[in-house]
Protein backbone atom coordinates (compact mmCIF):
# COMPACT_ATOMS: atom_id res chain seq x y z
CA UNK A 1 0.00 0.00 0.00
CA UNK A 2 1.44 3.37 -0.88
CA UNK A 3 -0.04 6.97 0.08
CA UNK A 4 0.16 9.95 -2.57
CA UNK A 5 -0.50 13.05 -0.58
CA UNK A 6 -0.41 16.36 -2.46
CA UNK A 7 -1.85 19.93 -2.76
CA UNK A 8 0.30 22.06 -0.55
CA UNK A 9 1.64 25.01 -1.49
CA UNK A 10 2.23 28.76 -1.44
CA UNK A 11 -1.02 31.20 -0.13
CA UNK A 12 -1.44 34.38 1.56
CA UNK A 13 -3.35 34.43 5.15
CA UNK A 14 -7.15 34.18 4.26
CA UNK A 15 -6.56 32.51 1.25
CA UNK A 16 -7.49 28.84 1.26
CA UNK A 17 -6.29 25.25 0.22
CA UNK A 18 -7.07 21.61 -0.48
CA UNK A 19 -4.62 18.83 0.13
CA UNK A 20 -5.19 15.47 -1.07
CA UNK A 21 -4.39 11.73 -0.37
CA UNK A 22 -4.62 8.89 -2.36
CA UNK A 23 -4.04 5.33 -1.08
CA UNK A 24 -3.47 2.64 -3.95
CA UNK A 25 -2.36 -1.01 -3.63
CA UNK A 26 -4.25 -3.95 -1.71
CA UNK A 27 -6.83 -2.44 0.22
CA UNK A 28 -9.78 -4.52 2.25
CA UNK A 29 -10.82 -1.77 4.59
CA UNK A 30 -9.49 1.59 6.06
CA UNK A 31 -10.51 2.28 9.46
CA UNK A 32 -8.65 5.79 9.67
CA UNK A 33 -7.95 8.26 7.83
CA UNK A 34 -6.18 11.45 9.65
CA UNK A 35 -3.69 14.20 8.51
CA UNK A 36 -0.88 15.58 10.61
CA UNK A 37 1.16 18.48 10.31
CA UNK A 38 5.46 19.23 11.17
CA UNK A 39 7.49 22.42 11.27
CA UNK A 40 11.29 22.25 11.97
CA UNK A 41 11.79 20.88 15.86
CA UNK A 42 8.33 20.14 16.92
CA UNK A 43 6.72 16.82 17.11
CA UNK A 44 4.14 15.99 14.06
CA UNK A 45 0.84 16.68 15.24
CA UNK A 46 -2.39 15.51 14.87
CA UNK A 47 -4.70 18.27 12.74
CA UNK A 48 -7.51 16.26 11.46
CA UNK A 49 -9.08 12.93 11.73
CA UNK A 50 -12.09 10.86 10.68
CA UNK A 51 -12.26 7.31 12.53
CA UNK A 52 -15.03 4.92 12.08
CA UNK A 53 -15.82 4.34 15.43
CA UNK A 54 -15.61 8.03 16.88
CA UNK A 55 -15.69 10.19 13.79
CA UNK A 56 -14.21 13.24 13.37
CA UNK A 57 -11.65 15.36 15.24
CA UNK A 58 -10.14 18.71 14.65
CA UNK A 59 -7.52 20.22 16.70
CA UNK A 60 -8.83 23.22 18.41
CA UNK A 61 -6.98 26.01 16.00
CA UNK A 62 -8.31 24.75 13.36
CA UNK A 63 -11.87 24.42 14.46
CA UNK A 64 -14.36 25.84 12.02
CA UNK A 65 -11.74 26.55 9.19
CA UNK A 66 -10.36 22.97 7.90
CA UNK A 67 -12.76 19.80 7.33
CA UNK A 68 -11.38 16.39 6.67
CA UNK A 69 -13.78 14.62 3.83
CA UNK A 70 -13.25 11.25 3.27
CA UNK A 71 -14.18 9.30 0.10
CA UNK A 72 -14.15 5.28 0.32
CA UNK A 73 -14.42 4.66 -3.64
CA UNK A 74 -11.29 6.65 -3.90
CA UNK A 75 -9.51 4.91 -0.97
CA UNK A 76 -8.69 8.93 -0.50
CA UNK A 77 -8.81 11.86 2.28
CA UNK A 78 -8.61 15.63 1.45
CA UNK A 79 -8.19 18.49 3.62
CA UNK A 80 -10.17 21.58 2.98
CA UNK A 81 -8.52 24.30 4.31
CA UNK A 82 -9.96 28.01 4.59
CA UNK A 83 -8.68 31.14 6.19
CA UNK A 84 -5.13 29.95 6.24
CA UNK A 85 -2.94 31.46 9.31
CA UNK A 86 0.89 31.44 9.10
CA UNK A 87 0.86 29.54 11.91
CA UNK A 88 -0.89 26.74 9.92
CA UNK A 89 1.92 26.62 7.93
CA UNK A 90 4.45 23.24 7.63
CA UNK A 91 4.46 19.65 6.19
CA UNK A 92 1.59 17.98 5.84
CA UNK A 93 1.21 14.11 6.01
CA UNK A 94 -1.31 12.12 5.61
CA UNK A 95 -1.91 8.57 7.20
CA UNK A 96 -4.38 6.03 6.85
CA UNK A 97 -5.02 2.44 8.92
CA UNK A 98 -5.63 -0.33 7.05
CA UNK A 99 -6.08 -3.41 6.48
CA UNK A 100 -4.62 -5.02 3.34
CA UNK A 101 -6.87 -8.55 3.54
CA UNK A 102 -10.26 -10.23 5.24
CA UNK A 103 -9.28 -11.46 8.21
CA UNK A 104 -6.12 -9.63 8.66
CA UNK A 105 -4.60 -6.63 10.87
CA UNK A 106 -4.67 -3.26 10.39
CA UNK A 107 -1.76 -1.42 10.41
CA UNK A 108 -0.34 2.26 10.03
CA UNK A 109 0.31 3.61 6.25
CA UNK A 110 1.97 7.40 6.28
CA UNK A 111 2.14 9.32 3.20
CA UNK A 112 5.26 11.22 2.08
CA UNK A 113 4.11 15.00 3.00
CA UNK A 114 3.51 17.90 1.75
CA UNK A 115 4.13 21.24 2.22
CA UNK A 116 2.27 24.07 2.94
CA UNK A 117 3.38 27.72 3.42
CA UNK A 118 1.51 30.70 4.28
CA UNK A 119 2.62 34.49 4.03
CA UNK A 120 1.28 36.79 5.90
Amino acid sequence: VQLQAFGGGLVQAGESLRLSCEASGRISRIAGMAWYRQVPGNQRELVARWNSGTGTTYQNSVEGRFTIITDDDKNAVYLQMHSLKPEDAGVYYCHMYIRTRLGGTFSDYWGQGTEVTVSS
